[in-house]
């Protein structure tokens, strides 16, 4: 009975018939109530999202396995010191963390988010030490700005480590094939002698009942059968049937596979024990150490993107500033340069010769030669007793060759994915620093099939955000949703660059899209709330980054979104709360500081700002944006030197913003060099042609200089650029006194 229903939940799950598997589990823990089925139940919980049902279940447990998915459990309902409790008992320093790397990139992510960051990068190091295809982990180091060289992460040594995980494993598997062997063959002659077919039958039926019985569980069935039945592929995936039973479960190799990642729990991270998995285990480690996972890194860690950069420039201190960035801010400045044909159109030209180099298709090759190659492992006889041993003696030197080739074609295998990663992980890693160009140079490299998907895409997409570059961006997400249109990476920053191209259909019709999609997913609800922020309604706005707070409070993108529509609110305290909560998700968020640096810079906190622009100055060392307010706040701090020199740097940094080039004439015309403010002011036109602001600031220094007609030409020319009712009331005010120069300044 206990087999039965181990396999019927077995089949359930690989169906997603999760309410099916959790109700024969339970049928099963009723009339069997051991520890390894109650991980079977929590397993059955976990995946149909009932993280709240698997913790009931399994507190108290004790086998390593157990605490491992109680902390997954505890995880996912955030309940981080409970989760780290399970994984490292205090009671037992010693212990080892349970599953291997899985254990270790969960403890990872556990100090992550409770503000441990060295102990977060041990575990995250560790994890790729123990597995090194381990992306997640290497992810994980990314986001935290730890992570070193992909070619030092996935080179040489990470090859000779599958290298030797895959040659234990083999020997493994032999070992495993030769007890099979004995076990039929002895199997056999008990029954071959003096026993008619009908006794046969009835002796075989019985000895089937009994083993069973013994092994506690439905692995047996086709050791003494002769032949697999089909459902032997799902049997129970106990980890602990040993410790449970004190006896051995019998090596059957089909039952091998499905039981392969979680037949080393019981030493859980004896290395290479921990994290090395047969080749016939290969499937069934993907889908424990990914699968489950990927559940809380995929929800949890989608959040980073880069925040409203260009809105970055939106903010200004004064009247006079505010036309200047909102000219940064609309991408207005950057048109001239989209008209022609697209980056990213001309490079599908790239080489096919070096696509084909980097082509993977032979792993899928090694993966498919290993499972024909294991598959005779299984070889079921249905000959007389007498022919039984030479068969099997072919099958075992079969299955000894067959480990040879797949050993050269995994290590074949295993060297083309390490080649790919070593790419997309620099790539990845240089964009985490927000190398911009540099990371676009690298992804360049990847052959076509992989560039063109949606990953990769949206990768391109963020950095060219972050470069301030709108409309390639634009260009970029749009093949990625061309190419994953049910994929909602980087769809966050996809509405924000929206947001910034003013493209208010484009926008809407994405918002529709993703909720459409997916109305559970924090992207879905950033993309409305820009939808609605740009039509200035920041009250429905914050309304759906709030709703994309609550559906991931680790989604540290919609809080700084939250903190951005409190500032347009004029609510500066929530928008503190909010920026803050964002760094407590991710200290790295350099948009976060930005933020509070620039509420601190509107309250005339010019020291607190200082301190926020620099942090974020610090993250993202090559945003202009940062540098321009950086310098402002230096301004307002009587450090015009120390101002002059950031302005430079800023002005360096992106020749294409017009914010630092008019910041610098500021503190040029506060120092009285006016010759040099207008040389600025008159190469500032030539970027932004039709900035009142520029125009109102060299009346201001003819004025200064008492050359009051182009003092006028130029206040004049302002006026008939449509500035704001704020601008337009300040300009009048000095044409009326314009003999006043000691009030003029005032004014402006």
């Amino acid at each position: 009975m206990e087999s039965v229903l181990s396999e019927c939940v077995q089949n359930s799950l690989v169906h997603f018939m999760h309410h099916n598997a959790i109700f024969m589990c339970e049928r099963l823990c009723a009339e069997f109530p051991s520890e390894t089925n109650m991980q079977l139940l929590a397993r059955c919980y976990l995946q149909n999202q009932q993280a709240y049902a698997a913790y009931h279940v399994l507190k108290g447990t004790s086998m390593p396995q157990s605490r491992y998915l109680f902390a997954l459990s505890c995880f996912q309902m955030g309940l981080l010191t409970e989760a780290e409790t399970a994984l490292c008992p205090p009671n037992e320093p010693a212990a080892e963390v349970p599953n291997g790397a899985a254990g270790h990139y969960l403890l990872g992510l556990i100090y992550r988010y409770t503000d441990r960051r060295n102990s977060s990068i041990q575990h995250f190091n560790q994890a790729l030490l123990l597995d090194p295809l381990l992306w997640a982990a290497f992810e994980e180091l990314c986001i935290l700005g730890a992570a070193e060289g992909a070619a030092a992460v996935f080179g040489e040594a990470s090859l000779l480590c599958i290298q030797k995980q895959h040659l234990y494993q083999g020997n493994q598997s032999q070992n495993l094939q030769a007890s099979t062997d004995d076990q039929n063959v002895a199997s056999r002659n008990i029954v071959s002698e003096d026993i008619s077919p009908r006794q046969s039958k009835h002796t075989h039926s019985n000895k089937l009942r009994e083993i069973s019985g013994n092994y506690n569980g439905a692995a047996a069935i086709q050791n003494l059968g002769g032949a697999s039945t089909s459902m032997s592929f799902y049997n129970t995936p106990s980890p602990m049937a040993s410790q449970l039973s004190g006896v051995v479960p019998p090596p059957v190799c089909r039952n091998f596979q499905q039981n392969g990642a979680n037949a080393s729990v019981a030493g859980a991270d004896n290395s290479p024990r921990s994290t090395v998995n047969s080749t016939i285990q290969a499937p069934r480690r993907k889908f424990v150490d990914e699968g489950k996972l990927r559940k809380i890194s995929g929800r949890l860690f989608s959040d980073s993107g880069p925040r409203r950069n260009s809105r970055l420039t939106g903010e200004s201190t004064g009247n006079t500033n505010s036309n200047v960035s909102a000219a940064s801010g609309n991408g207005t400045i950057h048109s001239s340069k989209y008209y022609g044909s697209s980056k990213l159109s001309s490079m599908t030209l790239r080489s096919m010769t070096s696509r084909r180099a980097q082509s993977t298709e032979n792993y899928g090759e090694g993966v498919r030669n290993d499972i024909s190659d294991d598959s005779r492992l299984n070889i079921t006889v249905s000959h007389p007793s007498g022919d039984a041993r030479p068969l099997e003696q072919e099958g075992i030197e079969t299955s000894a060759s067959g480990v040879n080739v797949s050993s050269t074609s995994i290590l074949s295998g295993a060297s083309e994915i390490l080649a790919l990663f070593r790419i997309l992980g620099e790539g990845y890693r240089l964009s985490c620093l927000y190398r911009c160009q540099d990371a676009l140079d690298v992804f360049n490299k990847l052959p076509h099939k992989h560039y063109h998907t949606g990953w990769v895409l949206s990768q391109i997409g963020r950095a060219y955000f972050e470069m301030v570059d709108y409309l390639e961006a634009d260009h970029a997400f749009g093949l990625a949703r061309l190419a994953s249109p049910y994929s909602l990476e980087g769809m966050d920053v996809y509405s924000t660059v929206l947001f910034h191209l003013k493209e208010d259909m484009k926008l809407s019709y994405l918002a529709q899209e993703l909720v459409i999609t997916d109305r559970l997913a924090p992207q879905s609800w950033c993309a409305m709330g820009n939808c609605y922020s740009l039509q200035k309604d920041h009250e429905t706005a914050l309304k759906n980054f709030q709703r994309a707070v609550q559906l991931n409070p680790r989604f540290a993108y919609g809080h700084t979104l939250c903190g951005h529509e409190y500032v347009a609110l004029e609510d500066f305290d929530n928008a503190i709360k909010s920026y803050q909560s964002a760094l407590r998700v991710d200290g790295r968020h350099y948009n976060a500081w930005y933020g509070l640096g620039m509420i601190y810079l509107r309250q005339e906190k010019f020291e607190f700002s200082e301190h926020h622009f620099r942090m974020a100055l610090g993250i993202n060392p090559h945003s202009s944006v940062i540098m321009s307010y950086l310098g402002t706040a230096l301004h307002a701090l009587k450090k015009n030197e120390e101002a002059l020199e950031v302005m430079e740097l800023a002005i360096v940094a992106d020749k294409k913003n017009p914010l630092p080039m008019y910041q610098k004439a500021n503190i040029l015309v506060s120092m009285e060099s006016f010759d040099a403010a207008l040389e600025v002011l008159e190469e500032l036109k030539e970027h932004a042609p039709r900035e009142c602001s520029v125009y109102a600031l060299m009346g201001r220094i003819y004025k200064r200089r008492n050359m009051y007609d182009k003092a006028m030409l130029h206040f004049g020319v302002a006026l008939d650029l449509k500035p704001s009712a704020t601008d337009v009331a300040t300009i009048k005010a000095v044409i009326e006194k314009l003999h006043v120069p000691d009030e003029l300044e005032d004014e402006l």
